[in-house]
């Protein structure tokens, strides 16, 4: 598919694989919640760009946010239930140059808040909830924003429509596109959001490396 049929993402605003098809149980969304505070224990190489711990509390926090938005018990919708294809190889990898990795987690955020501040989202969620959200994506994606400034150079200027980070663009679109065809149902915006909380915890490790 020609990247230039991908679907474009509204602005934002200035603030006003395991597959999805596995249900989770509390136990496992906390765990994924302590994902993305831990600091850098693992063996993997640290990266340039040195996101700061405020980021990671503010992921930390979106994590929980999107954890206590849940409308319906997951149980209720097995029948919905979509594995989405999460491009987990690529954004987990090791391989990834700093400004690809970077580029990477910018791109997740950016289709997230995307995702979270349209009307159908609006009428979906507990409107203080979703607020709070959208302001917690827009502060990591100014943290990451600050990053790509400093790292990306004019040869980097291609990377939003090549590789990992087309990946990512295309997994949003199957999301986007699976919402149209379940007519934005209450279900299909809880499997979306425990989708989109596990999406956040495969790419813990890949913020890890940047700090």
């Amino acid at each position: 598919m020609a990247s230039e049929n991908l679907p474009q993402g509204s602005p934002r605003r200035r603030l006003s694989q395991p597959s999805s098809s596995c249900i989770f149980p509390m136990a496992f969304v906390l765990s994924l919640l302590m994902a993305l505070v831990l600091v850098s224990y693992g063996p993997e190489e640290s990266l340039g760009c040195d996101l700061s711990q405020n980021h990671m509390l503010v992921g930390s926090q979106n994590l929980r946010i999107l954890g206590q938005m849940r409308r319906l018990s997951p149980h209720y919708c097995l029948q919905d239930r979509k594995d989405f294809a999460f491009p987990q190889e690529m954004v987990e990898g090791g391989q990834l140059q700093e400004a690809q990795a970077i580029s990477v987690l910018h791109e997740m955020l950016q289709q997230s808040f995307n995702l979270f501040h349209t009307e159908r989202s609006s009428a979906a969620w507990d409107t203080t909830l979703l607020e709070q959200l959208r302001t917690g994506l827009h502060q990591q994606l100014d943290h990451l924003e600050a990053c790509l400034g400093q790292v990306m150079g004019e040869e980097d200027s291609s990377l939003g429509r090549t590789g990992p980070t087309l990946a990512v663009k295309r997994y949003f679109q199957g999301i986007h596109v699976y919402l149209k065809e379940k007519e934005y149902s209450d279900c299909a915006w809880e499997i979306v959001r425990l989708e989109i909380m596990r999406s956040f915890s495969s790419s813990a490790s890949l913020q890890e490396r940047l700090r």
